[in-house]
């Protein structure tokens, strides 16, 4: 019997100053059990010794390429240029953070999903990030028994105030016809726009879950991430993920209960924010994410909502004292970050 020849995954990397963790990166994708890849690193002119690295391996092995920026772009559009190279023989697309790894069953497992399931167009599986592994939230959607549910009814669950489920962009693989399909694959103009492609691609197809640890996932300080959770852009982006798909995925009553309660959670976390002395950076970016959702902040229900977290403050004691521990802990991260660092990376 002729054995059936396996498909091409492309695997890209989007990267600025990852030296730190290039190599660990790539050897990564050198040691996978599953062979017919292509690799494209795209460097975002780094000015550490990052495209060095690069150019060492893609010298090493024809599978591996790079792509050189002409110009400095921001991480998300990096994102979009790393889409744009994957081979056109691919079937299957794989992103990989540099500063990330994967374990090497993650392309022969993710692949042998995608190929028994032809309506999969995103196989999510879980990820370790630090010592952490998330198998509680995934668990609550799909069992261990499955591989496969209705796009439609994870899109849902999270809709409907789940935990996010979908894994960050080293933890999945795409099918590339979706990502050929879009120009821009990730919306540029969206911090979590890794989110807003999975509410795109699953509504008419499904979503696969390798259950196994297939991905290691890092932060560092000054990436995105960071960004993310000093801001919080993550409560913005559940409300603009509301407003934007709710009426694909909810019934209007479902979508009125969940606008109502995600409102009145977004001013609870803003109130906390007026006892934590946010700068107008921070303000100025909550109030333009809600402006975008056409729900424009009301300073009338942010005083009702501090009033109402004054009253919690008095009446619990200990919450006063966790609030001034976080401010301390902010006020020390500050402090060792330097003057510069990062800014290139923040949106």
């Amino acid at each position: 019997m002729t054995r059936k020849p396996e498909p091409l995954v492309s695997v890209v990397t989007p990267v600025y100053n990852g030296e730190e963790h290039l190599r660990q990166c790539i050897e990564s994708v050198l040691g996978q059990t599953f062979t017919n890849w292509d690799y494209t690193i795209v460097n975002n002119r780094s000015t550490d010794r990052t495209l060095e690295i690069a150019q060492e391996y893609a010298a090493r092995d024809p599978r591996i390429r790079i792509h050189d920026n002409e110009t400095f772009v921001r991480a998300i559009a990096n994102h979009n240029i790393a889409f744009r190279q994957i081979s056109p023989d691919s079937k299957y697309c794989k992103v990989l953070a540099a500063d990330d790894w994967l374990f090497p069953e993650c392309l022969e497992k993710m692949v042998q999903l995608a190929e028994e399931h032809p309506r999969v167009v995103l196989v999510a599986a879980y990820g370790l990030q630090g010592t952490t592994v998330a198998k509680v939230v995934y668990d609550d959607v799909i069992p261990e028994q499955r591989s496969v549910v209705p796009g439609r009814d994870a899109c849902r669950w999270r809709l409907l105030g789940g935990k996010y489920i979908f894994g960050a962009p080293t933890a999945v693989l795409f099918r590339s016809e979706t990502v050929r399909s879009r120009p821009s694959f990730y919306d540029e103009s969206n911090l979590h726009a890794d989110s807003a492609a999975n509410f795109e691609l699953l509504e008419h197809q499904d979503l696969g879950f390798v259950h196994q640890v297939l991905s290691f996932r890092r932060e560092r300080e000054a990436s995105l991430t960071t960004f993310s959770m000093d801001f919080n852009t993550y409560i913005s982006c559940r409300l603009y993920e509301l407003v934007t798909y709710g009426p694909r995925y909810l019934t209007e009553e479902e979508q009125t209960r969940r606008l109502r309660e995600s409102l009145k959670a977004y001013y609870h976390y803003l109130a906390k924010q007026v006892y934590e002395r946010r700068g107008p950076q921070f303000w100025n970016f909550h109030r333009s994410k809600l402006a975008q959702v056409g729900l424009p902040l009301r300073r009338s229900r942010l005083a009702a909502a501090v009033v109402v977290y004054t009253l919690d403050l008095l009446l619990n004691p200990k919450s006063t004292i966790e609030g001034v521990s976080r401010r301390l802990r902010r006020m020390y991260s500050q402090l060792r970050r330097t003057p510069d660092q990062g800014t290139r990376a923040l949106p």
